[in-house]
């Protein structure tokens, strides 16, 4: 087990690792890194190294380019593949500035900063997400959308041509360190899920990068596509990350409470009466592409009406049936192509806002809310999630709560880039329109 840098070079010597990667992310979450020799571990180890800040999208300007990568020792972890010259070890980087401060505009500071806030309050969130993607072939050495099967839900070979891809990528994750709870063909075609058991939230943001990026680099050893983009063909399912969340407080579970109805606690309501509250902003974070609101549109299962329930797969939040330990709730809106330490951090500060806040969910509903039309939704007092990235972005404006967790820092480079990405879009001419309206006007 590591615990010192010692034990990581240790490491390196006994598995005759040749390479290190030391990895963060930007705030849109794309992986970066820079590989080293092993013979420049000891140096990162102790001191960090530098690399140019300016050149990385959000982060800071060219006059105040130098930063520093200091490598989380926790993150060790050797890498399932060998490149030609030898094995590859990677190390998770928290980003310092050069006066030893760490960087405001670092994502995974933003989750630390959150964290430490629920530590003050006794409260430990722990996170286990469901990433669905896809995989797709590949022309030419690029991307399609084309499915690689035509299997459905828990389909079995030969319908599931995926199956062995999954073994491996399940042995690779396995290899990592991660506990692999069980793997599926999803319900639309080419579409996958492999799910590892919960941990703490910085840990699991720290799993969700790794997922992703063993997961797209074993698809592309199979010649295939691995996209975790949230809605890639019209007409069928897209892909989500529903995420399960509980909070401990001196290792008990304090979403559950035996005394009270549905055999959950009081925190567990505020907690959800929190993230109602702001989740119209923070869909903005957790659904952050122009594509993740094709994914959100009623008929095809994702959720859309801002609610709570028991068992319910059409609400937004539920409470699966586990008790005792397991209790947890189940935020089905955000998807994989969020930042998870950014959507992680502005998830924990929602729910927070609801404890400290009292703020009461409402009555849990049992109705099904896709058959509902507007004015039975109306009626029963339901909203709807953001319909669009703009909308998301307007909401996320107007909220200090949302906005305080990503920090000034985050918070200003995301609304500039998110509406960039918004203002690209809007003014650019789709295939849609063309087949629409250029034989008619």
């Amino acid at each position: 087990m590591i615990k010192t840098n010692e034990d990581v070079l240790s490491s390196i010597e006994e598995n005759q690792v040749r390479f290190l990667r030391l990895q963060f992310v930007d705030i849109g979450g794309q992986v970066k890194n820079v590989g080293i020799p092993v013979s420049q571990a000891e140096k990162a180890l102790k001191s960090g190294i530098a690399f140019d800040g300016s050149s990385i999208e959000g982060f800071v300007r060219i006059e105040e380019s130098d930063m520093i990568l200091k490598p989380d020792i926790n993150t060790y972890r050797i890498l399932p593949w060998d490149v030609s010259g030898g094995k590859v070890a990677r190390l998770i980087c928290d980003v310092y500035k050069p006066n030893g401060k760490p960087f405001e505009g670092d994502p995974r500071y933003v989750l630390k900063r959150a964290i430490q806030e629920a530590a003050k309050r006794g409260f430990v969130m722990n996170n286990g997400p469901e990433l669905e993607f896809f995989f797709f072939k590949r022309k030419d050495d690029q991307a399609t959308n084309i499915p690689h099967d035509f299997g459905g839900y828990f389909d079995f070979p030969p319908v599931d041509q995926a199956e062995e891809i999954r073994q491996n990528i399940v042995v690779a994750l396995e290899n990592m360190g991660f506990n692999i709870e069980a793997s599926h063909h999803e319900v639309s075609v080419g579409q996958h899920e492999i799910d590892f058991k919960y941990a703490d939230a910085l840990t699991t943001a720290d799993n969700v990068i790794t997922f992703k990026f063993v997961t797209k680099t074993i698809a592309r050893m199979n010649n295939l596509h691995a996209s975790f983009m949230p809605k890639p063909v019209f007409g069928i399912n897209g892909s989500g990350m529903h995420t399960n969340i509980s909070l401990f407080k001196g290792g008990k579970n304090a979403f559950y409470d035996e005394s009270k109805d549905m055999e959950v606690s009081d925190t567990l309501r505020y907690f959800i009466g929190g993230l109602k509250k702001h989740v119209k902003s923070f869909t903005a974070v957790t659904n952050p592409s122009i594509n993740s609101y094709k994914r959100i549109v009623p008929g095809y299962e994702a959720p859309v009406y801002i609610a709570w329930s028991g068992a319910n797969r059409s609400s937004m939040i539920r409470i699966p049936a586990a008790r005792g330990m397991s209790t947890r709730i189940e935020l089905r809106s955000p998807d994989p192509s969020c930042n998870p330490y950014l959507a992680f951090a502005v998830i924990l500060m929602a729910g927070l806002d609801g404890v400290d806040n009292k703020i009461d969910p409402g009555k849990a509903t049992t109705l099904n809310l896709f058959h509902l039309d507007e004015e039975e939704r109306k009626k029963h007092g339901i909203e709807s999630l953001p319909g669009d990235l703009k909308e998301a972005l307007d909401y996320l404006e107007k909220d200090k709560i949302i906005r305080k967790a990503l920090g000034e820092h985050v918070y200003t480079d995301f609304m500039r880039l998110g509406r960039a990405e918004w203002d690209a879009y809007r003014i650019s001419v789709h295939q849609w329109e063309l087949d629409r309206y250029l034989n008619i006007i």
